[in-house]
């Protein structure tokens, strides 16, 4: 009977020591977010000209759209010349954050003729830019 009970004994212990708790291992959540830009699009501007942004933020399986950004900077020398929402946390729990905005391609605004730009749109999760996804647009400005 001792015999048994030694047995007994040691496979609960096996079960107890070699199961892991689910709490140990670190959760991942598959965002699966994309930037969708709508506009504007790659073709050539002139100085001055109004730009429309229009990015739409989205989880394709359905989580928060946690934090956001958009930004223009010059393709050679990255020189940043806009970059939106002033609070990049959204905290958008539908799965879709839409943004648009106007922005004028002026020399007040750092836009020179004859540059090159970049429009990079970014959507990650709650902690330390998880699940990130960048979609961008170039775009050339000629004078006016």
């Amino acid at each position: 009977m001792r015999t048994v009970w030694r047995s007994v004994f040691f496979l609960v212990l096996l079960v107890f020591v070699a199961c892991k708790k689910e709490e140990d291992e670190p959760m991942t959540t598959d965002y699966h977010y994309h930037a969708h830009i709508l506009q504007p699009n790659a073709d050539d501007k002139q100085v001055d000209d109004s730009l429309h942004i229009h990015v739409e933020f989205e989880s394709h399986t359905g989580e928060t759209v946690h934090h956001v950004n958009v930004r223009i900077y010059n393709k050679n020398d990255n020189t940043e010349i806009y970059s939106k929402p002033a609070d990049a946390h959204v905290h958008e729990t539908s799965g879709v954050y839409e943004f648009q905005d106007d922005f004028t391609l002026s020399e007040a605004n750092g836009v020179t003729a004859h540059s090159d730009w970049i429009l990079e749109a970014s959507v990650w999760g709650h902690d330390n830019r998880e699940g990130e996804m960048i979609e961008q647009v170039e775009f050339h400005v000629h004078p006016k």
